[in-house]
């Protein structure tokens, strides 16, 4: 019941007494179920109105189809038209990622397979640029890098 324990419902319960006092809690009592017997009325006389003026199409409306997570639940999730479960199934997280580090590293498929990396010796030229190697000086007569962003 709105995830109050029973502890927290017996100190709500002397705190309304002390509050109110004991001759006037039973009209309070009253007065609050009263009026929220009047709200949950007037709250189901709106959506009949709802329902009513939207047509026929949409009798099988609920307002609780409204919130975001029973929406998706309701029309993405648990109802498999759109091949979703398909998708899902046939996707393969790891595999991606291997081709993804495989190319990034320039590797091919069969160099992937066999878990060697080609090497300079195998054709003479480096399989890719060494982007982390820096020389020493520059050649003679050459200008050194100009970086614009740097300056």
């Amino acid at each position: 019941m709105l995830d109050i324990g029973p502890l927290e419902l017996v100190a709500l319960v002397v705190l309304a007494v002390l509050i109110f006092g004991p001759d006037k809690l039973p009209k309070m009592i009253q007065d609050v179920s009263r009026t929220l017997r009047k709200i949950r009325q007037f709250s189901e006389s709106a959506k009949e109105d709802i329902r009513s003026e939207l047509g026929p199409e949409f009798k099988d409306f609920e307002f609780e189809d409204l919130n975001p997570k029973t929406f998706v639940r309701k029309h993405v999730l648990d109802k498999d038209e759109l091949g979703l479960k398909e998708i899902r199934n046939g996707f393969d997280l790891k595999a991606e990622m291997t081709d993804v580090a495989d190319a990034v590293h320039g590797r091919t498929g069969d160099a992937a397979a066999s878990g060697s990396a080609p090497s300079a010796a195998d054709n003479g030229s480096p399989a890719r640029p060494d982007l982390l190697k820096k020389r020493d000086k520059p050649e003679p007569g050459e200008r050194p890098p100009f970086d614009s962003d740097a300056t």
